[in-house]
């Protein structure tokens, strides 16, 4: 077969299948072809590249470091033909599926209330929401858009600023009744600390004593990995918490915490960007009108 009869979107659609349904029968079943059709296929391609993409073995398929810049760039290959047609079909209309990555705090206190606006907007755009507090790898994770605060750390992110939110140190009555209200940053030895397992950019509470600003440490046997979990915690009882403000005013204001230690708090603010990669062209028209409407309408 000449290069010029080869159908390379149709290999590299075949092989993202493969890497993204995990296997040559899952892609087979979705592309309605044969598994060994599916394997011939990728074994054609290895062999013209002249590298290997995927490491076989009887459990797992697992990329080499030739298949995954292979399947990066497959990826945003494919998004862009998919992007020229649709504007070619229906000019600028947003359409298609927009992953999210995003905290779960963020994502049930800001993000839920806006998705039925968003998508009554733009009907041809679905959704795919994950919660975590971890950073990811948007290419890894497969994300359009990352919900997320700080500093970039990664040159080929761009973010757009969707606004900031001060923190509060937060008890359920009912654990103030048992345990007391801490009055002083020296009290807090006396209470649970609950904090969050993974590593963060500022470990501890930063909190303001004698017009310096100390870090109190996190009480070691009680921590989680979302600020969601943190709330509920809080809620039931189990101890401190220090979040941030929009995840728990409308808690605050109904009497289920009570915010402790205000003269202490040091007033540092956490901004929040939505984060996503910059390759330098034009971006997909659904993503631009996420990254559109969340500027306009999230409020913190």
């Amino acid at each position: 077969m000449s290069r010029k009869d080869i159908n390379r979107s149709g290999e590299m659609e075949v092989f993202v299948s493969v890497i993204e349904r995990g296997g040559f029968s899952a892609a087979a079943t979705a592309r309605r072809m044969t598994p060994s059709a599916v394997s011939k296929l990728v074994a054609r391609l290895e062999a013209r590249l002249g590298a290997r993409l995927v490491n076989r073995s009887t459990r797992k398929l697992q990329l080499t470091p030739e298949g995954c810049a292979f399947y990066e760039r497959s990826i945003a290959i494919l998004a862009d033909i998919a992007e020229a047609e649709r504007q070619a079909s229906s000019g600028e209309q947003a359409s298609g599926r927009i992953r999210i990555n995003t905290s779960a705090s963020f994502g049930n206190h800001v993000l839920a209330p806006l998705v039925p606006a968003f998508m009554a907007l733009h009907p041809g755009v679905t959704l795919d929401i994950t919660h975590t507090d971890r950073i990811v790898d948007l290419m890894e994770e497969r994300a359009d858009v990352a919900i997320r605060t700080g500093p970039l750390k990664n040159s080929s992110l761009i973010a757009r600023k969707l606004g900031a939110t001060g923190k509060l140190i937060v008890a359920s009555p009912d654990y103030l009744r048992h345990h007391g209200e801490p009055r002083s940053v020296a009290d807090l030895s006396r209470h649970c600390r609950i904090g969050f397992s993974y590593a963060r950019a500022v470990e501890g509470w930063p909190l303001s004593e004698n017009g310096e600003t100390v870090s109190v440490p996190i009480t070691p046997g009680l921590q989680v990995g979302d600020g969601e979990a943190m709330r509920h915690l809080a809620l039931s009882g189990a101890g401190l918490a220090r979040l941030a403000a929009f995840t728990v005013g409308a808690d605050i204001e109904a009497g289920r915490l009570v915010p402790v230690l205000e003269a202490a708090n040091p007033g540092d603010i956490e901004q929040f960007y939505a984060v996503y990669m910059g390759q330098g062209g034009p971006l997909p028209a659904r993503v631009r009108a996420l990254l559109d409407f969340l500027v306009g309408y999230v409020r913190l």
